[in-house]
Parts: C-alpha cells; sequence; structure tokens
C-alpha cells in the first residue's frame, strides 16, 4: 500500500488532453460531472472498485468491506481490482485515456489532478453535503484543487511524520533529550550545540526542499496552480543560506550532498545521526534494524506543521452507475470502515469522529504509543506541504539546484530563479 506518492503530472495532462476533449464533447460533460442522467439516487447495477497495491495483504479486509455495502444495497454489485505499485501512476493514465477508468479508483491527490483537469473525474462534493463534517479539514482539502472547482476524492488513509532524536547522542553532546527542537530555528541552534561538543557528531542530515519553503511562509506557486513563484521571495533563499553556513560550519555530514546520501531515517538507524522524521510505527523499523536504539529513541511532534499524506477513494465521472460509485467510495470511507482498516494496517482513519478512538488517540505509556498519540494529534494541523503540481522531474532539479548553492557553487538566488525557471517551461509544456 501506498502513503505518499510522487507523479509526472504534466505528463498526465498532456496524455489526457486530447482524448479527454473528445470524450466530453460526445458525452455531454463537463469536468467533475454532474450526477444527473447517470442514475440519481438508485444504489444500483455492477460496478468496479481498483486498489493500489492492498492484495493480498488485506484480501479479507476489502471482501468484507465490499459484502457488507451489497448487503446494505442488494441490487448492487461490486467487482474489486487491485494494481500492482509499480506502475501505477501510467496505469490510471491508460485506463483514463481508453475510457475504461474504474467506477471507484483508488487515488493520491497528485495522480487524481489531471484526471480532474480533463474531466474523468466526478466532483463528489455536489452529490453530498456532509463531506465537510466527515472528513478531517486538510485530507478534503487535498483534493480540492486550483483553477477547478469541486472535490475530486473521499478521502481514505492517512499519515503524517513525527520527530525521532536519539538519546543518548543528546546527553552526551550538550541536549536535553526532555527538550528537543520544536521548530527549525531550534534544529539550527541545537545543531550548532551539538557541533561544539561533539564535533563527530550530526543532529541534522538533509537540505531543504519545497515543503521546508512552505513552512517559511514562502508562496510556492501562483493561486491558479499555473507557476511557481517560489524564487521571488526572499525566505527562500534566506533559509538555503542558512542550510549553506549549517553545512560549511560541519553541522551536518558532507555526505548529504553526494549522490550517495543514504537519507537521514539510515544515518538515524545507524547512529550517525540523532534526529529522523518518520511515520508514527517508525520506531519499530529503527530497533529492528539496531536493537542498541531499544530505549534510546525520544519522540516529539514534526517541526512547526506537520505534513499530511493522503490516499483517497475517486469517482468516475464516466461511470454508469454514479451513484452506486459515489455510495460505495462514502461506505468504504466513514468512520467504522477505516477505523477497522487502520487497526490492521499502520495507517490513520480521514474521519474526525476517528480521532477519539482510544487506538489512536490513548498513550499506553510505551515510546510507541505515544509516537501513535502524536501522529495522531497532528492530523488536526497537518497539510499538504508540496503543491500536487510540482512532480518529481521539477523536485528532482530543484535538488540540484539547492546542492549546488549549499557547496557555493551558485548563490541561493541564482539556483531558485534557474530552478523556478525550469519547473516553469516543465509546467507549461506539460
Amino acid at each position: 500500500m501506498r502513503t505518499t506518492t510522487r507523479t509526472t503530472t504534466g505528463r498526465a495532462v498532456a496524455v489526457l488532453a486530447g482524448v479527454a476533449a473528445a470524450a466530453l464533447a460526445l458525452t455531454g460533460c463537463s469536468a467533475g460531472g454532474s450526477s444527473s442522467g447517470n442514475g440519481g439516487d438508485d444504489v444500483s447495477g455492477s460496478i468496479t472498485l481498483q486498489t493500489w497495491a492492498l492484495t493480498p495483504s488485506y484480501t479479507d479486509y476489502l471482501n468484507g468491506v465490499v459484502k457488507a455495502f451489497e448487503k446494505k444495497y442488494p441490487e448492487a454489485k461490486v467487482k474489486l481490482v487491485d494494481q500492482p505499485g509499480d506502475g501505477y501512476a501510467d496505469k490510471v493514465l491508460s485506463q483514463a485515456s481508453s475510457n475504461s477508468l474504474p467506477d471507484v479508483v483508488n487515488l493520491p491527490p497528485d495522480i487524481a489532478l489531471p484526471l480532474a483537469k480533463r474531466g474523468f473525474l466526478q466532483d463528489v462534493a455536489k452529490d453530498d453535503s456532509k463531506l465537510s463534517s466527515t472528513y478531517v479539514k486538510g485530507a478534503l482539502a487535498a483534493y480540492n484543487y486550483k483553477d477547478v472547482e469541486g472535490t475530486f476524492g473521499y478521502p481514505w488513509y492517512l499519515n503524517t511524520d513525527i520527530d525521532y532524536w536519539n538519546k543518548t547522542m543528546f546527553t552526551k553532546c550538550g541536549l536535553d533529550p526532555a527538550s528537543p527542537p520544536k521548530t527549525t530555528d531550534e534544529l539550527f541552534t541545537q545543531a550548532e550545540t551539538m557541533h561544539q561538543k561533539c564535533p563527530d557528531d550530526y543532529l541534522m542530515s538533509r537540505k531543504p526542499g519545497l515543503s521546508d519553503f512552505s513552512l517559511a511562509g514562502v508562496k510556492i506557486i501562483n493561486d491558479k496552480g499555473t507557476k511557481f513563484t517560489f524564487a521571488n521571495s526572499s525566505k527562500a533563499a534566506d533559509l538555503i543560506s542558512k542550510y549553506a553556513k549549517a553545512y560549511k560550519d560541519g553541522l551536518m555530514p558532507s555526505s548529504v550532498l553526494n549522490t550517495d546520501y543514504l537519507g537521514n531515517s539510515t544515518l538515524f538507524t545507524q547512529g550517525k545521526v540523532a534526529w529522523t522524521t518518520g511515520g508514527a510505527t517508525a520506531i519499530t523499523d529503527f530497533e529492528k534494524n539496531n536493537p542498541s536504539l531499544k530505549g534510546n529513541i525520544v519522540v516529539s511532534p514534526a517541526l512547526d506543521n506537520p505534513p499530511l499524506y493522503v490516499q483517497g477513494l475517486s469517482v468516475s465521472a464516466k461511470s454508469k452507475h454514479l451513484a452506486t460509485a459515489e455510495a460505495l467510495a462514502s461506505f468504504m470511507t466513514n468512520a467504522k470502515n477505516q477505523e477497522a482498516f487502520a487497526h490492521l494496517v499502520n495507517i490513520f482513519p480521514s474521519t474526525t469522529s476517528s480521532q477519539s478512538d482510544s487506538f489512536f488517540s490513548k498513550d499506553d505509556g510505551t515510546v510507541e504509543g505515544k509516537a501513535r498519540v502524536l501522529a495522531n494529534d497532528a492530523l488536526k494541523t497537518a497539510k499538504n506541504l508540496n503543491p500536487v503540481e510540482a512532480n518529481s522531474a521539477m523536485t528532482d532539479f530543484l535538488d540540484q539546484q539547492i546542492a549546488l548553492a549549499m557547496k557555493g557553487g551558485v548563490s541561493p538566488e541564482k539556483a531558485l530563479q534557474t530552478a523556478q525557471t525550469k519547473m516553469n517551461t516543465l509546467l507549461a509544456n506539460g
């Protein structure tokens, strides 16, 4: 299963553009089609549900939900299809371009975006007035897009990050493990303290990216989602300058800017750095891969504002049984079914009422329990920090420019402007 994903959204729009125009002309639909003339409120007929990399691990759960739905709606039948993890975005794009998109599709917000823009997805807010009172605000907002009116998915399962700190390294290097950094500014301050006390140990081990710009108050993209604007803000350049100075002063490993950089999670697991981010259950993997970390990890909320990772269920605007498809998406994402799923796998429900479920909200006195509670609380304010318009080709180029600036090869301003120009070209060309 996937809790995050990056796809080439611009390419997706280009692939879909021609076929969408022809399909919409033939059907008379507009972007985010209405349910009018598509079955009304009659929950009946056979539909297809497509999930993403959930079988065979969760086949029993999925079949159970389908059976419960069919019991509630005896005239409806659901065919379950699960697609493998690799190449999923391309598979969905191919289905849309051939007008074979399943009635209900498991889509993260960035894969749903090009489909919504070209009218392949139903605006589910038109037919469900309880969306805003049912789902976590940030999760629902993930399916609202710039310059596209509507809501194009039912939020399904969620995740977020919390911070993990190495208690032994903190104590050894003059830091208080009971008071780890709460903000990015505090992170830099404590990283300097650690370096002064322990020149060969590190607190920080990462470059900044778009999410860091967002946290710094930088406007990353314009209101229509047609042009990136981050280079226009001095705050973005100031942030890179701060990271560049930290790198030059030895506050992070030199490998951070190398192609063989292992990532802060791996370095944390190896005991080479004292901080990493991760999901609520990441501590299990840390301790499994390095048993010496057991009892030696402190957890705290994510710096500044927690990120939000969303998976959802979207409805095909071309479904022959639109009311049935919408009913299934709503049924699968109701609180009862989401909570049952989240008890099986390390995710969180997107339903607001589920946040009070003791399984997610009660600290059992263990570090694992505290991590789960912190992540559950974070969902109240978590938000998508990277705009869905920014695909992997764009962010990879930006990453290269930031690394160049941190090495002193170009100024932060020049690096940002170069990246922005390139990213806007990619965005415009699709």
